[in-house]
């Protein structure tokens, strides 16, 4: 049993076949070039035309209804096939012999299983043999998302890669290629590491990392203890000028940190304050207590009051009702703002800079700027950067889930 091809649905399904097509082959091209040391030809008329070839593969098997993976299976046949015949066997312009087997024929064929994806999450639920204009709509939609998703995911990750690969190469490397952004494993793990061991151990980075997580993490305590009970009267309780408070938690964020820093750096001088880690931990809960009130009060006026009158009538305190009752309902609220204080007070560069003068004291954002220096290997300042960035963003992707749930939680009720 068959259904019919709209010439719509064909149309439509080979254009997704070549949208995917002219993604993902320039992509494993480049791939090819900076990591496997393979220059190559992005054969971008081929990927069309191979790409357009998937797609309509893919549209006849639907209509003759083939189940999905002897589908995938053919179309990717498809594409792979008319990608090596139109390339003459050289995909990629790479001969199939040595690296260029992997990098030319396991790319066409890694490529197109990336296309069999593309093209079947883009007609996923359309009707190929009735194409309506929502389905057209629907269609555009997935195809700009999918490329807007591609475009930042590549923004994102190349100086990522770059920091990542640059950390491990030697200041002669970098010299002789700074293109060339390939990994030699063969030089053993004591020497694909020495940047790493230098930074820490001979530039003291071991000590920054503990100042670093000690300021951190005593910057989300005292902000926490400040915005609970702040956010807790702000949502619950009536006094006069609560609603005129409520609202203007955030508008210290209207001035600039650069102008509140000089008369700080006055006041903190004057004081005693200033060149100590106690300065920074008065500065870093100041910047970061008012968008944790405005957080935490939206997710508790999302708890019902119900729960906390029920407490009050069988005796409990305020303080007990915000201990036995509110905290632990508001796990992914303190977590979510636990996380974005702690990533403020990691990353933070510019009070450190300007109030830290001794290196015993230095934070990892205030200790990186001895690395950039003519002086020290680029392969250091990687390093570098590397140690400042991978410890939150294991903590933010472990946490993850509960930063979302904390921020969407109370966007409803309040």
């Amino acid at each position: 049993m068959t259904d019919k091809i709209s010439v719509s649905g064909a149309i439509a399904a080979a254009l997704a076949g070549l949208l995917a097509a002219l993604l993902i082959i320039p992509i494993w091209g480049i791939l090819a070039t900076v990591i496997g040391l393979q220059p190559n030809i992005l054969p971008v008329a081929i990927a069309c035309a191979a790409g357009l070839g998937h797609g309509v593969a893919y549209s006849v098997l639907t209509s003759l209804q083939i189940r999905k993976n002897l589908r995938a299976l053919i179309s990717t046949a498809t594409g792979v096939t008319v990608f090596l015949a139109l390339s003459r066997g050289m995909p990629f312009g790479l001969p199939l012999e040595n690296a260029g087997l992997f990098w030319g024929g396991g790319g066409a064929l890694i490529s197109f299983i990336g296309v069999e994806f593309i093209v079947r999450s883009s007609l996923d639920g359309l009707a190929i043999g009735k194409f309506t204009r929502d389905d057209t709509e629907l269609l555009f939609l997935r195809t700009l998302r999918l490329y807007g998703f591609a475009f930042f995911i590549v923004i994102v990750a190349a100086p990522f890669y770059y920091m990542i690969v640059s950390s491990f190469k030697k200041r002669a490397e970098l010299l002789i290629d700074p293109l060339d952004l390939s990994l030699n494993f063969s030089q053993g793990f004591q020497s694909l590491f020495v940047g790493y061991w230098e930074v820490i151990v001979n530039f003291n980075f071991g000590r920054y990392i503990l100042t670093s997580g000690f300021v951190s993490l005593t910057t989300v305590i005292v902000t926490l203890l400040l915005a609970v009970p702040g956010a807790y009267a702000v949502s619950r309780l009536r006094f006069p000028g609560r609603v005129l408070m409520s609202n203007s938690i955030l508008l210290i964020y209207m001035f600039p940190a650069i102008v509140l820093v000089i008369p700080l750096y006055s006041v903190f001088s004057q004081l005693g304050l200033r060149d100590t880690l106690v300065g920074l931990l008065i500065v870093y809960p100041a910047a970061t207590l008012p968008v944790t009130l405005y957080m935490l009060q939206g997710y508790f006026r999302s708890i019902p009051s119900e729960l906390e009158e029920a407490g009050l009538i069988d005796g409990c305190s305020r303080v007990g009702i915000i201990w036995r009752i509110t905290l632990p309902l508001s796990v992914p609220a303190l977590a979510s703002v636990s996380i974005y204080t702690f990533m403020i007070a990691w990353n933070e560069f510019l009070f450190a800079f300007m109030f830290l003068d001794n290196p015993e004291i230095f934070t990892l954002s205030r200790g990186i700027v001895s690395l950039n220096s003519s002086e020290v290997p680029r392969q250091f300042l990687m390093a570098g950067a590397v140690i400042v960035t991978l410890p939150v963003m294991i903590i933010f992707l472990w946490l993850e889930r509960f930063m979302v749930a904390g921020l969407t939680a109370g966007s409803v009720k309040g």
